[in-house]
């Protein structure tokens, strides 16, 4: 079990300011226009992880100003900072995306940091992408002062010829390009409509999967994680978390009391019953890590096994997050889940209810949807996250199989050591079906930071080859990729996992049925590898060597504090 940890002080710490013995704090806050009066109100830090370079946060810089107005119309003074973002989207198939994973924990730093270093009552963050969401939650429970979560809110689908498309549209038309199936103009138009305004990535990605989580671990209000990005409901939700935080605040309820295990068994749930991304596995380890709780990747396996995936939602399905939102929401989904047995009831959430409160007052899904399969008729009859382990990954190895029809593949490995000689051997044509196409030493340590395939992901299903192809990996996937993909494979190359001595044309299985990951080679064979091979050394400079040098397996999450565990 996870070490215990005193509950702090929550006594309001703004309150420093008042009194004559604190005169020079007074003195410097009142240059930020604080009066008499307002040294009496409690101070909350309002963090945006807004970004000019990315529809996904773009917006959140004015939503900011809303959450500001919303806690000063409650009673309270608000201070508003700034986080970094990285756009998984904008770095994807770039050097710059060895800084997405490392990017989630410099904002949980810089969240803790910010509320912590100023003394701050309570906090809201708005977040936008795949990681300042996980980020913004692993500051709130290191942070642990009264916290809510706001996301900024899916995208609305691009349109082209009647058909909604979205960023991965995009990532495959070039595969499809690449083997002769598309032109360059197609391409061309795709790129231009696929993106039309704001907002996180417009499947069940990572971004809407962690929204989706948020929600269902009662760190946000109901119906955040699926009111658009572009609609007055959304904004609302910003609105509407300035009286919350100060609820919160007077019942004295922390992340602590809400982040609880029965919690994290929520999210689980619903994101195994959505589809959710790879990626959540990370995140949600890395959030309990930060929570004191006790989650490990065999609990993945554990409710993949009892709960059904239900929901028909792109990458591997036909709809969209906003298709969703217009079926009922991820509120109707819990209170379908709940209804049925599958919802722990009675978590506290940041209403100052309990799920099952708050899911009392919510609809029920729409008479007639279609996004949304009844559970006694549902798109695979267990959930599509499955870990696979064996002697090509002893700590484990993280496959999506929503949409794979296949449950066995056994064929000969084509090794790479990063993923541009991958791409481009694949766009050679050198990578036929029945391939083993393996990426290695990108793995959280190897990368540094554990970059994802969706380029070579999307070039694979662009070229027909995403389940006649298995794609390895110890590096990690985005939301968006699907076909015969495993990710996160642990112990990483770098950490001399076996994956590091794997050689062209040796046999790999992957079969589902028996969450086998295995490399045929004998332990002899194997010591004679690692004997003749030499792992290269860590990076060392700047924010990617320290994070080399401080981040766990991805199995435990790929945190960069597991050393507390092992005082």
């Amino acid at each position: 079990m996870a070490e215990e940890q005193p509950k702090k002080d929550l006594r309001i710490k703004s309150h420093v300011y008042d009194g004559m013995v604190r005169s020079p704090n007074r003195a410097m806050m009142r240059a930020t226009g604080m009066t008499d009066a307002d040294f009496k109100k409690p101070l909350v830090g309002i963090i945006s992880a807004w970004a000019e370079n990315t529809p996904c946060n773009m917006h959140l810089h004015d939503f900011g100003n809303v959450a500001k107005a919303s806690v000063q119309d409650a009673g309270g003074w608000p201070v508003s900072f700034g986080t970094i973002t990285v756009s998984d989207g904008i770095a994807m198939g770039t050097p710059g995306m060895n800084y997405s994973l490392p990017s989630r924990d410099i904002i949980a730093d810089s969240v803790e940091t910010a509320v912590g270093g100023h003394n701050c009552d309570a906090l809201i963050t708005i977040g936008g992408c795949d990681k300042n969401m996980p980020g913004s939650l692993i500051g709130m429970a290191n942070a642990d002062i009264p916290a809510i979560f706001v996301y900024g809110g899916t995208i609305s689908p691009g349109k082209l010829d009647g058909k909604d498309i979205d960023l991965i549209s995009v990532f495959e038309a070039v595969g499809q390009w690449n083997n002769g199936d598309m032109s360059a103009e197609e391409v061309r138009a795709i790129e231009c409509n696929a993106c039309p305004g704001p907002g996180g990535c417009g499947g069940m990605y990572t971004a809407n999967t962690m929204a989706s989580a948020i929600e269902a671990l009662g760190m946000s209000l109901p119906g955040s994680a699926n009111h658009p990005a572009n609609t007055a409901a959304k904004k609302q939700d910003v609105a509407d978390a300035g009286q919350a935080v100060l609820n919160l605040l007077e019942k004295n309820i922390r992340p602590s009391d809400i982040l609880t295990r029965d919690a994290f068994e929520n999210a689980l749930t619903l994101v195994m019953a959505l589809g959710g991304s790879t990626n959540s596995t990370l995140h949600l380890l890395a959030i309990a890590h930060a929570a004191n709780v006790d989650l490990t990747l065999e609990d993945f396996n554990t409710f993949q096994k009892k709960v059904p995936h239900i929901a028909d939602l792109k990458p591997s399905g036909q709809y969209v997050f906003e298709d969703l939102y217009n079926a009922g929401g991820v509120s109707a989904v819990l209170k379908y889940l709940y209804e049925n047995g599958y919802i722990h009831g009675d978590c506290l959430t940041v209403t100052g209810k309990t799920m099952a409160e708050n899911l009392a007052t919510v609809p029920s899904l729409k008479p007639g949807q279609k996004v949304i399969m009844p559970l006694d008729h549902p798109k695979r009859p267990d959930g599509p996250l499955i870990i696979l382990k064996g002697n090509l990954a002893s700590e484990g190895a993280v496959v999506k199989v929503s949409g794979v029809k296949k449950r066995h593949h056994e064929g000969p490995a084509k090794v790479f050591n990063n993923e541009e000689d991958a791409i481009e051997a694949v766009l050679a044509n050198k990578v036929v079906d029945g391939d083993v196409l393996v990426v290695r030493f990108v793995g959280p340590k190897g990368g540094p930071g554990m970059p994802e395939m969706l380029s070579l992901s999307g070039i694979l299903v662009g070229k027909g080859q995403g389940e006649s192809v298995a794609l390895l990996t110890d590096g990690r996937f985005s939301g968006g990729s699907h076909g015969l993909v495993v990710g996160h494979i642990a112990p990483e190359a770098q950490d001399a996992g076996n994956i590091a001595y794997l050689h062209d044309g040796d046999t790999v299985v992957i079969d589902i049925d028996t969450r086998e990951l295995t490399m045929k080679v004998s332990d002899e064979e194997l010591a004679k590898r690692k004997a003749a091979t030499t792992i290269p050394p860590l990076y060392t400079r700047g924010v990617l060597g320290k994070y080399a040098h401080l981040v766990s397996s991805s199995a435990k999450g790929a945190v960069t504090d597991f050393w507390k565990k092992n005082e």
